[in-house]
C-alpha cells in the first residue's frame, strides 16, 4: 500500500492523536490468520496510526516489528477459563497504559478476554470470523464459538463465511462486514517468478520434460483432499501427468502412509509424488500447468484458490466454502467439482489439460485480472481500515468500500 493511499486519510487526522489498534491472538508463528494479522499491522502503520499486537510470541514477531509495530507477550493461546480470567487484567492495563483505540480479536480464546476488557473500558471490539468453528457433539462448542460473532463489527472472509455466522449464530445486517483475504501480488505475480528458481524446483523433484504438472498444496490431512485427487488421477490415464502433494505430515505419519499405500495399489507411483513443505510456493504455481484445491469440508476462503489464479494457474476447487466466490467457473478462471467426487475432478482435470497454449493464455489473463481487481491484499487494508475509521468516527469517504 502506498504511503499516500486513501487509508492515510482514514487514521491520521489533523489535529488528533493517531489511533492505536490493538490486535490480539495466541501465537504469531505461522498461518494465514497471523499473515493477516501482519498485513494490517503494517496498514495501520502506513495510514498514520500506531499498530500493537498481543500474543504468546512465535518467529512471525521479528517480522511484525520490521513493519513498525510493536509486540506485547501474553498467554492469550490458553483455553483454561482462569487464564482467559486474568487476561482480562492484563488487557485492561496494556489499553491503558498504550492509550489503545480499537481492540481487534481474530481467534477466540483471546477474543473472550479482549471483548471483556474493552467493554470494560468503553473501546470499540472487532473480530474477524476466520472459520466455520467445529460446534463439537450436540453443539456444545457454539457459545464458545459465538464470541466471534459479537463484536461491535464482525469482519467475515467471504460471503460464505457471512452466511454462516447468520445461520449459526444469529447475526447478520450491517454489524457484518465481508472482507475476503487478500493476496500479496508483490509475493504472488508470476512476472516475478524467474526460470532459476523454476527450474531448481524441477531439478530438485526430477520432473521429466513436456509432462504437465498437477500441484495440490496443503498440509496432509485428511479433510484436504489428497485422496480424492489421488483417485480422480488413476481415471485420467490417458494423460500422463506428474502430482505434485505440497505439504507436510506434520509428524502424523499415519495418512501419509496411508496416501502411498493407495498410490501403489492403483498404480500411479510414477505420477503422484508426496514431496513434503516448499518455501517457494510462487514458483511451486507456477510450474503447475494446474492447481488443484480437494478439500472436503468448506473452506472459509481458500489461500490456494486464490493464490494459484494470482499467478494465472488454471484452478480447480470443490464447488462449496469461498471458492465459488473466487473461480470464475466453466474454463473462465478456472473449475468447480462437486466435492469429494473422484469422477467430477477427473472430468475438470480432463478438460483443464486439454486446453490449447492460445486457451491458457487467455485463462491465465482473466484470472490474473480477476484477482487483482478483487483480491488485493492492499484492497484488504483497505476494507479494514475503513471498519476502523468508522467505529472512530475518522473519515472514511475515501477509503475503498
Amino acid at each position: 500500500m502506498n504511503a499516500d493511499s486513501s487509508t492515510s486519510a482514514a487514521l491520521d487526522k489533523p489535529g488528533r492523536t493517531p489511533p492505536t489498534i490493538l490486535q490480539v491472538l495466541p501465537r504469531l508463528e505461522t498461518g494465514g490468520v497471523e499473515r493477516g494479522t501482519i498485513e494490517i499491522a503494517e496498514g495501520i502503520v502506513q495510514a498514520g496510526g500506531r499498530a500493537l499486537v498481543a500474543s504468546e510470541g512465535g518467529r512471525m514477531v521479528r517480522e511484525l516489528t520490521r513493519v513498525g509495530a510493536d509486540h506485547v507477550t501474553l498467554p492469550l493461546a490458553s483455553k483454561n477459563p482462569l487464564v482467559i480470567r486474568r487476561n482480562i487484567e492484563r488487557l485492561k492495563t496494556l489499553i491503558g497504559e498504550r492509550g489503545v483505540s480499537l481492540v481487534h480479536a481474530r481467534s477466540r480464546a483471546p477474543a473472550w478476554s479482549a471483548r471483556a476488557a474493552a467493554r470494560a473500558l468503553g473501546v470499540p471490539f472487532v473480530t474477524t470470523f476466520h472459520g466455520t468453528y467445529n460446534l463439537g457433539p450436540m453443539g456444545l462448542k457454539r457459545a464458545y464459538n459465538a464470541v466471534m460473532a459479537d463484536g461491535d463489527r464482525v469482519i467475515a472472509i467471504s460471503e460464505f463465511i457471512r452466511s454462516h455466522i447468520a445461520r449459526v449464530y444469529g447475526v447478520s445486517g450491517d454489524r457484518v462486514t465481508v472482507i475476503h483475504r487478500g493476496v500479496d501480488f508483490a509475493r504472488f505475480d508470476p512476472d516475478r517468478v524467474s526460470q532459476e528458481r523454476m527450474i531448481q524446483l524441477v531439478q530438485r523433484w526430477r520432473l521429466p520434460d513436456g509432462v504437465p504438472v498437477i500441484v495440490l498444496p496443503g498440509r496432509l490431512t485428511r479433510w484436504k483432499g489428497q485422496e480424492v485427487l489421488i483417485r480422480a488421477l488413476a481415471k485420467v490415464r490417458h494423460r500422463p501427468v506428474r502430482a505434485l502433494l505440497v505439504g507436510s505430515d506434520q509428524g502424523r505419519t499415519a495418512y501419509s502412509e496411508e496416501l502411498r499405500a493407495l498410490i501403489e495399489r492403483l498404480d500411479l507411483v510414477d505420477s503422484v509424488h508426496l514431496v513434503g513443505d516448499c518455501d517457494d510456493m510462487p514458483a511451486v504455481y507456477k510450474l503447475a500447468d494446474v492447481v488443484v484445491s480437494a478439500s472436503t469440508d468448506p473452506e472459509a476462503f481458500g489461500r490456494v484458490v486464490a493464490e494459484g489464479a494470482a499467478m494465472g494457474r488454471p484452478v480447480i476447487a470443490p464447488n462449496h466454502g469461498a471458492a465459488p466466490e473466487i473461480i470464475a467457473s466453466g474454463g473462465e478462471t478456472g473449475w468447480l467439482f462437486w466435492p469429494e467426487s473422484a469422477d467430477d475432478l477427473a472430468r475438470a482435470l480432463d478438460e483443464a489439460l486439454a486446453l490449447s497454449p492460445a486457451e491458457r493464455d487467455a485463462l491465465s489473463l482473466r484470472a490474473v485480472a480477476r484477482m487483482r481487481a478483487e483480491f488485493g491484499k492492499d484492497k484488504m487494508v483497505d476494507r479494514t481500515l475503513a471498519v476502523y475509521a468508522e467505529l472512530l468516527g475518522l473519515d472514511s469517504r475515501a477509503v475503498s468500500p
